[in-house]
């Protein structure tokens, strides 16, 4: 490589590689197809890096001939020690998919058809894309409602098994990487897939739980406040399930997430408690080592004690107070903020004399006071 100078219209501005698979967008610069999807539907940029004009159309035309000479340039330069590159894989188009999606209806073909959906999403952005234009969301979202729906039995009369089916696609939601209309669409069910979500969690393997929770964060990070004020109590009882279990970190992170968004909306707060946060948070702030899960621990507990009934949670907790106290100026100035914000709540109020005599004894009268001079109430 050292010997051969590369052409400089072979290389992608963005990663400054030899460009495997060029692709020009609607300002009429060429990019490798991976860089310029990433930029484009991951990282949601709207300009051109090049031009800094608005790609004002997202779909991206092949350079055919560009790809050729480079796959050309390649071959005559192997002695050199590159590598030619193969002619890549287009990503599907919007006919191939409505006919994949059809074709999933049948039961006979729904799995096949299901693991087709799965490597295709895992190929490219523009595969993602297009399944999610052409109504891939809507067809996995009543696979996982049917599924639910059909929970009596683990099999169809024709020996489907409907719970693999769910699970899959689950796991192709997940990774599509919706944009905001698809988590909308899926929010806006009146709340059906919100419930099968749930149910997932109740009876679901550790993956489908895992799966179920990273979802919920999604879809809950776009809904309007009034379906966020509606969630039902169920729902809660699983997440605080969730955080018992430590099924894995990433759900363990992503429920805290999860709760630390819909908390503060409607009488959340007391549902939360009343599922039986509060015993759980605690019980893993005593084990948290990581400063990032001490924080967000911290910040649910925040939100929890600003009602008489997470006060009340903390208080019944035997290392409740002392915790909290302890977690003060020895993790992070965030950390150290709720942590005062929680145990001002407790002393203004939930305050007993039994109480104070507590904060007194664990050391929390002397560290509130600073938080309470910065009004962090």
């Amino acid at each position: 490589m050292d010997e051969v100078e590369v052409p400089p219209f072979f290389l992608c501005p963005i990663s400054l590689d030899i460009m495997k698979d060029p692709v020009t967008v609607s300002t009429g610069i060429t990019y490798d197809r991976e860089s310029i999807e990433k930029w484009i539907f991951s990282e949601k940029n709207s300009e051109c890096p090049v031009t800094k004009q608005v790609i004002s159309d997202s779909d991206l035309t092949p350079n055919i001939t560009l790809r050729r000479l480079i796959q050309s340039w390649c071959a005559l330069n192997a002695s050199y020690g590159i590598e030619r590159f193969p002619t890549p894989k287009p990503p599907i188009n919007k006919a191939q998919m409505a006919k994949l999606l059809r074709d999933a209806k049948s039961p006979q073909l729904q799995m096949k058809c299901l693991e087709k959906l799965k490597s295709l999403a895992s190929e490219s952005e523009a595969n993602k894309r297009c399944m999610e234009a052409t109504g891939a969301v809507q067809f996995l979202a009543s696979t996982i409602n049917n599924t639910i729906e059909s929970s009596a039995s683990e099999e169809s009369e024709d020996g489907f098994d409907l719970k693999k089916a769910s699970d899959e696609a689950l796991i192709i939601l997940y990774y599509l990487e919706l944009s905001e209309a698809g988590l909308k669409s899926l929010s806006g069910q009146n709340g059906e897939f919100i419930d099968s979500l749930t149910q997932i969690m109740q009876r679901g393997n550790f993956e489908s739980r895992t799966y179920s929770v990273l979802l919920l964060k999604s879809v809950f990070e776009v809904a309007n406040p009034m379906q966020l004020m509606s969630l039902k109590p169920e729902l809660f009882v699983q997440l605080v399930q969730v955080l018992k279990d430590q099924i894995s970190h990433k759900a363990t992170k992503n429920t805290l997430k999860l709760l630390i968004n819909v908390c503060p909306w409607g009488r959340n707060r007391v549902k939360t408690v009343q599922a039986g946060a509060v015993p759980e948070l605690i019980d893993l702030l005593l084990e948290a080592h990581e400063k990032r899960d001490c924080e967000m621990i911290l910040v649910v507990l925040d939100h929890l004690c600003q009602c008489a009934e997470g006060r009340a949670e903390l208080l019944n907790h035997g290392a409740g107070l002392a915790i909290v106290s302890k977690k003060i100026l020895r993790v992070s100035k965030m950390a150290t903020e709720r942590a005062v914000r929680i145990l001002v709540f407790v002393s203004k109020f939930s305050a007993t004399p039994s109480v104070l005599q507590e904060m007194l004894s664990s050391g929390c009268g002397g560290k509130a006071l600073p938080g309470a001079s910065r009004g962090l109430w």
